[in-house]
């Protein structure tokens, strides 16, 4: 009897990939099977830790003396979309002739849930290996192949990664139900999301509290250059400096030249991608993780969610390679001088290693590719040869000169190698839209004692300015580095988040409805609504601390470096949630944060609270009611028919409403009714048609 390897994939285009290198080309019902082995998929999160109401049916509504809820076993739901898949995984893991299933999701926190949960699941014993690539290449998947780990070598990373879902699941479901009865509206609380809309909320509310003021310098012009005093906030000093050296001589009192090297750029992680691609390009943080990871499974990139911007040592030589097709693939580059000392891009490696195109690069033209992914693409084969060039030489000079006293500076620069600067700049000279560079402004040769005579006086006057709202380039930097008392280059990374998670939880709040993206300046800017703001007003310190989350996230990764027990996380989790659900100390005035603007349509039949107009319907503004009257309702949908807001209205008032024109499908007529409302305590009410006496239908 043959025996084969079961490899699980995390989707099926990954899958169809390492199927090809394996030689399983034949197409089964939801695998591929040849060379000794079965190639199989998930869809994703095949299963997802449960809803409350899972549990217990009283959970389906929301009160304040069920929480906190704290499962004592959890439970896991999987979709009905996803069922056949989890089916066939479950058929394909117990068959007597598979003796070993291979772990091929992607080799992250998240891969590694999706994989333990299908396979615990389903009760699946048999050994696991552990295939950790970070390239999909052929030669890289044959390697890795060839090199497969002992699953249990990552039982830390699982217990890691289950410890994060659910804690997530803790605090989004205890907070969000907590806080939402105490306010008596739904509020969206999330463990990651919420301090993250916190740091927005901070940073507008240091905006409205800025006050602007004015500052001088009195500037000489002395012919070639020009010199500047000292700030000062006072514009009568100023006004005084200039009367006093207008048309007066200014001495050279003494020049300093130095050399300053601007050392090339480390390589890419995902979210410094994340930062250059919104900044430079204007693609959001979930637009260039997709087109990374569509590059990835292209193989022409390696693996993306990497917190890494070094290279292993071993991989230095390869480096070397891979610029030369880099070089080869950039037509900017063409003619540049580009020195490679791939050496200096080794140094302290994570899971995986920075950022690099691959060697099928030199085989694949950037022309071939959607413009995002080529876009994409570029700023990583620029950033290697970047990365891996020289420094960038510049000379600058400060002169101090002296006129009636009063002592001004002049400094100057210029670029006397332009090292790895040289293909950043024809990089961005490609760009449509391009960031102002910092101007050369070299000084001419100066002494000490040199004199200009007579020297123009001047006033600038310029204005402090608040601090800048937050665009995704600079939301993903805050982020990263939240919870660092003093970030470095090599400290340990807490922050918010995940490299891999991070746009994700950017588009929840968006998606949330309590932040939006906004051109401002022309700049698209991440700004909270009315409704974010209010929310952060009446969440606690502890539920909206950036810090805190950051140190959650720090807990996360000792626990998968076995420096922490999972358990103990947890406890902390569930220590805090339940400190939660004991306070009842509303803000005071909540109803002027919250105040609904929203046009009521009437009352509802079901509870007495109002009917209010959203995109979808005429809904219930009562928690847990669930009394709604749905536009594409299909009762109306039939008959050619609109549920407006005149009709919602007299349905609401009168329980029925008469209408003219409703279509018949069977004689292809209209006809005149009366619609009747039926409230049948469920989301979906029923209506059911009255005829007039001596009224037929037609």
């Amino acid at each position: 009897m043959n025996e084969y390897r079961l490899v699980v994939c995390e989707k099926p285009s990954v899958a169809r990939s390492i199927a090809a290198v394996l030689g399983a080309g034949k197409r089964e019902d939801g695998f591929l099977s040849g060379g000794g082995y079965l190639v199989s998929w998930c869809f994703g999160h095949l299963a997802e830790l449960s809803d409350a109401d899972a549990y217990d049916e009283k959970y389906g509504k929301w009160r304040r003396e069920d929480l906190p809820i704290l499962p004592k076993s959890w439970q896991y739901t999987v979709s009905r979309d996803k069922q056949k898949q989890m089916n066939t995984l479950r058929a394909l893991m117990h068959r007597n002739d598979v003796y070993e299933v291979v772990n091929a999701c992607d080799a992250g926190r998240e891969g590694e849930l999706i994989f333990r949960t299908a396979y615990n699941l389903n009760n699946c014993r048999k050994r696991v290996k552990r295939l950790w690539i970070s390239s999909m290449e052929d030669a890289a998947i044959l390697d890795g192949f060839d090199n497969l780990r002992d699953g249990a070598e990552y039982d830390n990373l699982y217990a890691s990664a289950l410890c994060r879902s659910k804690a997530d699941w803790l605090v989004g479901i205890n907070a969000t139900r907590h806080f939402s009865l105490l306010y008596g509206r739904t509020l969206n609380v999330g463990r990651v999301m919420t301090p993250t809309l916190a740091m927005l909320v901070e940073r507008e509310a240091d905006i409205a509290a800025f006050q602007p003021s004015a500052y001088y310098h009195v500037r000489l012009d002395c012919g070639s250059f020009p010199a500047e005093s000292e700030r000062t906030e006072d514009r009568a000093e100023a006004e005084r400096i200039a009367a006093l050296c207008g048309g007066k001589e200014a001495r050279v009192v003494t020049v300093e030249t130095s050399e300053r090297r601007e050392q090339p750029p480390r390589l890419y992680d995902l979210t410094a991608l994340q930062r250059d691609a919104n900044r430079l390009l204007g693609y959001t943080a979930q637009q260039t993780l997709d087109y990374a990871q569509s590059l990835y499974e292209k193989q022409l990139l390696t693996y993306p969610r990497t917190d890494s911007r070094y290279l292993p040592q071993g991989m230095t030589e390869k480096a070397r390679e891979l610029a030369a097709y880099a070089a080869a693939a950039l037509p900017f580059a063409a003619g540049l001088s580009l020195p490679c000392h791939p050496r200096q891009l080794a140094g302290k490696v994570s899971d995986h290693h920075a950022l690099l195109p691959t060697a099928a690069l030199r085989d694949h033209p950037l022309d071939a590719l959607p413009a995002g992914e080529r876009s994409v693409l570029t700023l990583v084969a620029t950033r290697l040869l970047c990365a891996a060039g020289e420094a960038c030489v510049m000379l600058e000079t400060t002169a101090r000169l002296e006129c009636e006293g009063v002592s001004f500076t002049a400094r100057g620069k210029r670029t006397v190698y332009p090292g790895w600067r040289a293909l950043d700049a024809a990089f961005r000279a490609t760009l449509k839209s391009r960031e102002r560079e910092e101007a050369e402004n070299g000084l001419p040769p100066l002494n000490e004692r040199m004199t200009f005579l007579p020297v123009t006086a001047s006033i600038r006057e310029g204005k402090t300015t608040p601090p800048e709202r937050y665009s995704e380039d600079t939301l993903l930097s805050a982020m990263e580095n939240a919870g660092k008392e003093n970030p470095s280059k090599d400290a340990e990374r807490r922050g918010l988040g995940t490299p891999a998670t991070r746009a994700a939880i950017i588009e929840k709040l968006l998606k949330s409805g309590l932040a939006e993206r906004r051109a401002l300046r022309r700049r698209i800017c991440l700004v909270p609504t009315d409704k974010g703001i209010s929310l952060i007003t009446v969440l606690p310190e502890a539920i909206q601390s950036p810090a805190l989350t950051a140190a959650w996230e720090q807990k996360l990764r000792e626990v998968e470096q076995s420096a922490l027990d999972g358990e103990a996380f947890l406890t902390d989790i569930t220590d805090m949630v339940r400190e939660l659900a004991s306070s009842e100390h509303p803000v005071r005035d909540v109803h002027m944060l919250f105040a609904d603007n929203r046009r009521a349509m009437g009352v509802c039949p079901r509870c007495g609270a109002s009917v209010v107009e959203n995109a979808k319907g005429f809904v219930c503004t009562a928690r847990g009611c669930g009394f709604a009257l749905w536009k594409k309702d299909r009762f109306f949908a039939a008959m050619r028919k609109e549920l407006t807001a005149s009709v919602a209205a007299a349905l609401l008032k009168e329980g029925r409403v008469s209408l003219k024109g409703l279509f018949s499908p069977r004689t292809g007529r209209t006809y005149e009714a009366d619609v009747v409302l039926e409230d049948t305590g469920t989301p979906f009410v029923k209506y059911r048609l009255e005829f007039a006496e001596g009224r037929k239908r037609k």
